[in-house]
Order: structure tokens, then C-alpha cells, then sequence
């Protein structure tokens, strides 16, 4: 058994990752993209983690936002990040593959899993989990596929909401699996995710909001199509949030 509770970072940047750490993180997921929920980072991205980190890094593998049901084209350049990120250092992937039914795809995914079991890195199943149609069938599933830990909310829109199936997932997975919660925790229900569930690791994002006024010339100038982002603004890691939750995860 673990001291304390395992802490988790979700990072969209190789900075967010950086103040993760220096926050308390014990392993970050690092992504590109979290407007549209995580993507793959960039592979200069990834080697420049493990460049500064002395914690895990583990990768986002997801080639676009909408759903988890992947073209051809989609599904060989998963195959080429994942063979990527385990040459530049990775140590583990975090992805997710299901068919149009929202079921697992378990060939996809079997072929993905093999290639880094074989690199001996950790193998984690996101939360396309959260939409399988039967997630004690899905559970598993993934156990008999030889993944490490999944990464849920327990089907609800948030952990809050999902705390129920999560307590159940964990009871249900024993030692054969990790179950990883995420989304949705945040320093005010740290404490009582993990009194309702009784896990033993969550996953977290904390972000404040950077200036950046290079674009200040051409206020009325965006780059984020419809939704007009402003450009002089970017999210960032809180490190004192994050230092926050470390603390309650030490008890």
C-alpha cells in the first residue's frame, strides 16, 4: 500500500507540468488541447518533459476531440504517436478506442496495449470509459486486455456525480486494476471523493489564467474561429491549488 494518496496531474503543456511538480504532483498526463478535453501533445513536447521532470510522464494518445470511434488514417497515427512517445521516454500512454456501439474496441486497442507492455511502460484506458454502455462488462474487459488503470468519473459528468459506480469499480477491480478518478475534483471535495470512494489515487487539473500581449497591436484579431477567445489570455497549472490537494493527499 501507498503512503497517503497518489496525486495526479492533468498538464496541457510542458509548463503546466513543470508547476504540477513543483506543486506536489507525483505523475502527470501530459496533453495538447484541453479545450476539447486532451489530444496528443506535440513529440518535442514530450521530450522536453522528460528532459525537466523527475516524475512519471504519462502521454496523451487521442488524435482528435468527438468521441473515441477512429478513422483508418486516425487509428495509424495513434500507432505512430504511441511507437514515438516510448522511443522519446514516455512512461505510459493514456488512450481510449471504442466501436460506433460505444463498446471497447478490443482489437484496436489490443494491438496499442501490446506495443507498450512490450516497452515494459504503464498502459492507461481514459475516459472513454465513462460512455461504454456497461462499465462492470467494460471493467472487465480491460482487466483481461492487461491494462494498467482506468481513468474515470464514474460515468457521470463529473466524479462528484459518479462517486457511486466509482466506489463500486474500485471494489469490483481489487488488486487487478487501478482505478484512477478524475474529473471534477477539485481542493474544496478532495477529501470527500476520498471518503466516498475509497481510493487510494486521483486525478486533478487546476489552471489559472496568464497574460500574453504580444497580440495587443490588433486587439480585434482572434485565432479560436466562432467562439473569439480572447488572445491576450492562457490557462496555466496553479501550483499553490495543486500544493493544496498534495497536502490533503498526504493526510
Amino acid at each position: 500500500m501507498r503512503d497517503g494518496i497518489f496525486l495526479e496531474v492533468c498538464c496541457g503543456s510542458v509548463d503546466d507540468a513543470i508547476e504540477a511538480q513543483l506543486g506536489g504532483a507525483q505523475r502527470v498526463e501530459l496533453n495538447s488541447s484541453m479545450f476539447f478535453g486532451g489530444l496528443t501533445p506535440s513529440m518535442g513536447s514530450v521530450i522536453e518533459a522528460k528532459k525537466r521532470l523527475e516524475i512519471p510522464v504519462i502521454v496523451m494518445i487521442r488524435p482528435r476531440g468527438g468521441g473515441f470511434c477512429y478513422t483508418d488514417v486516425e487509428y495509424e497515427i495513434m500507432l505512430h504517436d504511441t511507437r514515438l512517445a516510448m522511443e522519446n521516454g514516455a512512461d505510459g500512454i493514456v488512450f481510449g478506442i471504442l466501436k460506433p456501439d460505444g463498446t471497447i474496441d478490443v482489437e484496436r486497442s489490443q494491438k496499442i496495449i501490446d506495443m507498450v507492455k512490450a516497452a515494459g511502460r504503464d498502459i492507461v484506458f481514459h475516459r472513454a470509459f465513462d460512455v461504454t454502455p456497461d462499465p462492470m462488462a467494460a471493467l472487465e474487459q480491460l482487466i483481461e486486455m492487461g491494462i494498467d488503470r482506468i481513468l474515470t468519473s464514474g460515468q457521470g459528468n463529473s466524479v462528484p456525480e459518479g462517486v457511486g459506480l466509482l466506489k463500486k469499480l474500485i471494489e469490483a477491480a481489487g488488486d487487478r486494476i487501478e482505478i484512477l478518478p478524475g474529473g471534477g475534483i477539485m481542493r474544496h471535495n478532495t477529501q470527500w471523493v476520498i471518503e466516498q470512494t475509497g481510493t487510494t489515487m486521483i486525478h486533478i487539473a487546476a489552471f489559472k489564467t496568464q497574460m500574453d500581449n504580444s497580440c495587443h497591436n490588433r486587439p480585434m484579431v482572434t485565432f479560436g474561429g466562432c467562439l473569439f477567445p480572447p488572445e491576450n489570455q492562457y490557462d496555466l497549472i496553479d501550483r499553490d491549488v495543486i500544493g493544496a490537494v498534495s497536502d490533503i493527499c498526504k493526510g
